[in-house]
């Protein structure tokens, strides 16, 4: 903001320039950290909820069939029944079990001819399960498929052509390290998606019609240079740690902290018992106190923040068992420490024995 604060692609000029090039190599880091050959098929959007929206809108039209699971976001399933309802988008949602895992196979047999779309949360952001993408993507064949990667993008391994991913939709404020307000989605070239919103974007200014080229023809309108800088910025740090080495940490970070909780008497888990395959996030109630009665607690006596209720996942906390009152849950990071989960243990235990 201070040394560059130019406009990327709109003129000539020597910061224009070097706006430029901070939005290019934000974008070749998330290539490289994707496992993405053509960095022009990654689209810069303000969060993961706009790159979801661009590929459901995009993806189905009049009466389509898309295939989703219980335990979507509500970044998938508010688009996805607004298309039911203003376009006949027929969805099928494949039930999870309680721990929130869904079985590949139940995925292939909710598929029918009118299939367009199957739309998958990698990673739970209410109890941190990992679903099988590779499987899923095995089993589905030809059937596009949309990965919702918010909770995984930058803490857990993935790799976009080497799995089959043809959407990928990402958060860049969670494990990418950087700040709120950005995201983007992943386009597998073959798919011709329409834009969401059109308008000015630095090329082919003397044409009133939408370019028809990546990354131009989902980038209307200026790029947010200064939140891309920060997601840039955060991609080298992960890319330079290692993304295996950064889940290492995390998986130490969880077995620690869920081994202690297990000993805290009137403290309910939910999600995968074993720490295979799922990220560190935990979701939890004690006996006897709701949510945001433990929450609060936690904020007030012991400096500790985390989010209660339902988490904009309520089909989810159904699957689980914790609808309507939710859980209170705990998030893991990169950065956070073996001491600070000894903490977070003994602040649940003080408020289970009170």
């Amino acid at each position: 903001m201070v040394h560059v604060g130019a406009n990327p692609g709109r003129s000539g000029h020597r910061l224009s320039a070097q706006a430029a090039r901070i939005v290019f190599d934000t974008r070749q880091g998330l290539a490289e950290l994707f496992g993405v050959s053509d960095s022009r098929q990654i689209v810069f959007t303000s969060n993961a909820t706009a790159g979801l929206n661009i590929a459901l809108h995009g993806m189905l039209g009049p009466r389509d069939h898309v295939v989703t699971t219980s335990m979507e976001h509500n970044s998938v399933m508010r688009p996805l029944r607004h298309l039911a309802r203003e376009r006949g988008v027929r969805i099928t949602v494949v039930a999870a079990d309680r721990e929130g895992r869904v079985d590949p196979a139940a995925i292939r047999e909710a598929l029918e001819p009118k299939t367009r779309l199957v739309a998958i949360n990698h990673g739970s952001n209410v109890v941190g399960c990992i679903q099988p993408i590779a499987q899923i993507k095995e089993a589905i064949g030809k059937v596009p498929l949309l990965v919702d990667a918010a909770q995984t993008a930058g803490s857990y391994p993935i790799s976009i052509e080497r799995d089959g991913i043809d959407l990928l939709a990402f958060s860049g404020h969670k494990s990418l390290l950087g700040p709120a307000g950005t995201g983007g989605l992943y386009v597998r070239p073959e798919l011709d998606l329409p834009p969401l919103v059109r308008g000015g974007t630095g090329s082919r200014s003397e044409s009133d019609q939408q370019p028809d080229f990546r990354p131009d023809k989902y980038e209307s309108g200026t790029l947010n240079t200064c939140g891309i800088a920060g997601l840039g910025a955060g991609v080298r740090f992960i890319l330079e740690r290692g993304v295996e080495t950064i889940h290492n940490h995390e998986m130490n970070l969880l077995d620690v902290f869920l081994e202690r909780l297990r000993r805290i008497e009137g403290v309910v888990l939910y999600g995968p018992s074993s720490t295979e395959a799922r990220l560190p996030t935990v979701s939890l109630n004690v006996e006897g106190k709701s949510p945001s009665q433990v929450g609060g607690l936690l904020d007030k006596r012991h400096d500790i923040m985390v989010r209660v209720g339902l988490h904009c996942a309520p089909d989810a906390h159904r699957t689980i068992g914790t609808f309507p009152d939710g859980t209170v849950r705990f998030s893991a990071g990169a950065l956070n420490t073996t001491d600070e989960m000894e903490q977070a243990v003994a602040a649940v235990d003080e408020i289970a024995r009170s």
